[in-house]
């Protein structure tokens, strides 16, 4: 049974979980930086981690916008958990979060390879293609 835990301490272990996640996937697995990869926004957002049982399996975080939207960032999961719709899962219950909490909006910075995946969320990209971390992205939104 999965279980979907977040914290703003950066001192939790779900902090750490989720930090462990990001950085095989995105300093391992795609060489980004890992002064670009933990930010000094850390502190600022809610992270999420998305368990089987006790294994981290899946995560993301996301900060409140100034006009009462949340930003998406850093959502990952672990290769061998991919391709098991742990991503979906962990987003629409972020999704069910910010609604609870009278967000308006999504909005992410895609990966343009993970365009389709966010697309089938609901999202729409909005703004032109830029590079982060030396990959290709979208801005994309979803209205809640």
């Amino acid at each position: 049974m999965h279980q979907i835990k977040y914290t703003n301490d950066i001192n939790s272990e779900i902090y750490h979980d989720s930090l462990k996640i990001r950085t095989t996937v995105f300093v391992k697995e795609q060489n980004v930086p890992e002064n670009i990869e933990i930010d000094k926004l850390e502190d600022h957002c809610t992270h999420f981690v998305l368990y089987d049982d006790q294994t981290p399996m899946a995560t993301a975080r996301f900060f409140v916008t100034t006009d009462n939207g949340i930003h998406i960032q850093r959502v990952a999961v672990l290769k061998e958990y991919r391709q098991k719709h742990l991503g979906s899962e962990l987003l629409k219950y972020i999704f069910d979060f910010a609604k609870k909490h009278d967000y308006q909006y999504v909005i992410l910075g895609a990966q343009d390879h993970a365009q389709m995946f966010y697309t089938k969320l609901g999202f729409k990209v909005v703004g032109e293609q830029y590079k982060e971390a030396g990959i290709l992205h979208h801005d994309m939104k979803l209205d809640l």
